[in-house]
């Protein structure tokens, strides 16, 4: 696993969000959750233009949110997906370089190393962004950022 062990501290924009939100084990609800997603990414891209692909995650409970981010509020949504404007702010971020199956372990690692650090951190979602599209990249070449939110 190709994970960075020293996080740079980074400041997340305020951010449109278009998501599906599932509760319970993330290995079960976050291909779901993705699922639902991009079969309306048509139907989203239709009337908005989608700037950015990632994932909220908290845990206790588990809650689990795939979407989009839109480069303003939306025009018009297909039913079942959410919107919310995301306010930001200053995350620790670790980079994982590498398949999208490594995500399990090396976010697991990313919040050890939070803790052995003593990274002060703020009750909010953490963010999964999607760097390179796998579309296009190498299995091997993806870039994931692991975004802890820091207080």
């Amino acid at each position: 696993m190709n994970l960075t062990e020293e996080p740079e501290i980074v400041n997340w924009p305020e951010t449109h969000y278009v998501f599906v939100e599932k509760i319970g084990p993330f290995m079960k609800t976050a291909p779901q959750a993705w699922g639902e997603v991009h079969s309306n990414v048509p139907a989203i891209a239709e009337k908005n233009q989608i700037t950015k692909y990632f994932s909220l995650y908290k845990m206790r409970p588990d809650i689990y949110r795939a979407g989009v981010a839109i480069s303003a509020p939306p025009a018009e949504l297909p039913e079942g997906l959410q919107y919310e404007k995301l306010s930001g702010g200053k995350y620790s971020r670790f980079v994982l370089t590498g398949p999208f199956s490594d995500l399990p372990q090396a976010s697991g690692r990313a919040w050890q190393l939070a803790g052995e650090k003593n990274i002060p951190l703020r009750d909010d979602f953490a963010i999964e962004y999607y760097v390179k599209d796998p579309s296009v990249t190498p299995e091997a070449e993806l870039v994931t950022e692991i975004l802890i939110a820091t207080a």
